[in-house]
């Protein structure tokens, strides 16, 4: 019989990713539980084994486009069941071409070129060898996602011509379609000048990725259900900065790298265990207030594909040089598009730390549903007041927004002096 593999739901609240490689083809026997392709959620990228052994007979989706969960991946021939029900199944739905340039029902549209304005403003799509020339001419063949990619466009896919099996009209062929179409875009020269032969496009286009779709998602998920309040302070840490440059060499040759950030960390953890309400969760469904025991706290990593937020858990159990670890851990992981699951989830605080790109001050958006996140500056040297004497210190800024309808100011101000306070005298993080 036929088997029909869709999309699974691997956890977190995923309903969709992008195929980023495929490992099989069409004709190729199989294990259960080698894998199949592998997948670039908004979170992790991950290979997706196979459920059963038999042989593959089709493909659904090409890499880069995406794929909601419950939606078909790949059909599987078994030999040796019967089941005329899941051959019925299997012939529900459109396979792909062999060179794969197609989608099933639920499939969207994600290609990996850049596309032009779908009101093709001033931009002729038409070129003499491919205008029409009957009023009756043949309905093109297609694949859903080329004609799809045609709609989206504004693009007559009737008058591109198909290089894909039984002429059928491709994602590429209407890429170059279009390219065609850029030599016919209108002068804009003045009196006195020339045209020239060829005008560039003005603007360019690219997909969006699923790490930014979710970063746009969670954002205005963040402003629409949390009420953003932020405080901002900064703290002179001379002390801080002695005492790891003390340990910052012995350190580095056990191979942990210690930043500033691991003290950071640590104070926060630790403060969070005298602030409840900073480690918390609004639950209106359930008129409440949930207040985690635990303290996880996520660090909001910038990376080429977006920014994502591994999570160091129970931070407040673990030491300066252990948390220095994990940090220098997750971040690679993060870099290198290696996270898991496991590392993604269950945070209940986040830190992000602007300050080691350039900037001083920031309004954090909240990683809801938690109720607050710091934002960490650039360290400046300013001048300070040091027992009536004014001299050079060093100052780290520092920007705390939370949600005002669980966190009131006072206790804000007050776990945010606890933090400094850890900060200022960093050997109270021993004995806190």
């Amino acid at each position: 019989m036929r088997y029909i593999f869709n999309f699974p739901d691997i956890g977190e609240g995923l309903d969709e990713g992008t195929i980023a490689e495929w490992y099989v083809q069409k004709g190729q026997k199989i294990e259960s539980g080698q894998p199949l392709v592998n997948m670039e959620t908004d979170k992790v990228v991950t290979d997706i084994p196979s459920p059963k052994s038999g042989t593959i007979v089709a493909i659904y989706g090409k890499p880069g486009e995406t794929i909601h969960v419950g939606s078909p991946l790949v059909e599987i021939e078994i030999e040796g069941v019967e089941g005329q029900a899941a051959v019925e199944e299997a012939n529900k739905v459109e396979p792909v071409n062999e060179e794969g340039a197609g989608v099933v029902g639920t499939l969207e549209v994600a290609g990996n070129s850049a596309y032009l304005p779908s009101s093709n403003e001033g931009i002729s799509t038409k070129s003499e060898e491919q205008a029409p020339t009957s009023k009756t001419q043949k309905k093109a063949i297609s694949t859903p996602v080329a004609r799809a990619m045609a709609k989206d466009l504004g693009v007559d896919i009737n008058l591109v011509t198909g290089t894909g099996p039984g002429g059928r009209v491709t994602t590429a062929d209407i890429e170059k379609f279009i390219e065609k179409g850029r030599t016919a875009l209108p002068s804009q020269t003045q009196a006195g000048t020339s045209a020239p032969k060829q005008t560039e496009m003005l603007v360019e286009y690219e997909p969006l990725t699923q790490i930014r779709k979710t970063i746009a998602k969670n954002m205005i998920q963040s402003k629409h259900n949390a009420a953003h309040m932020t405080v901002f302070d900064e703290i002179e840490v001379s002390e801080l900065i002695r005492i790891r440059a003390k340990y910052k060499a012995g350190l580095a040759n056990e191979g942990v790298k210690l930043s500033y950030l691991p003290f950071v960390i640590k104070a926060v953890a630790v403060a969070l265990r005298h602030h409840k309400a900073l480690n918390a969760q609004m639950d209106m469904d359930n008129n409440r207030v949930i207040y985690k025991r635990f303290y996880n706290i996520g660090i909001a990593v910038d990376t080429e594909d977006g920014l994502v937020v591994p999570v160091i858990k129970n931070a407040d159990q673990l030491s300066i040089k252990e948390i220095a670890a994990r940090l220098n851990e997750i971040s690679e992981k993060a870099r290198s598009r290696k996270l898991t699951m496991d590392d993604m989830k269950d945070g209940t605080f986040t830190i992000t730390n602007y300050g080691s790109i350039g900037g001083q001050f920031a309004v954090p958006v909240i990683n809801y549903p938690q109720v607050g996140i710091l934002g960490v500056g650039r360290m400046i040297e300013k001048p300070v007041i040091k027992d009536d004497q004014i001299q050079k210190g060093t100052i780290l800024p520092l920007s705390l927004s939370v949600d005002h309808r669980i966190v009131d100011g006072g206790e804000v101000t007050r776990f945010l002096n606890r933090v400094m306070g850890y900060l200022e005298d960093p050997v109270s993080l021993v004995i806190a």
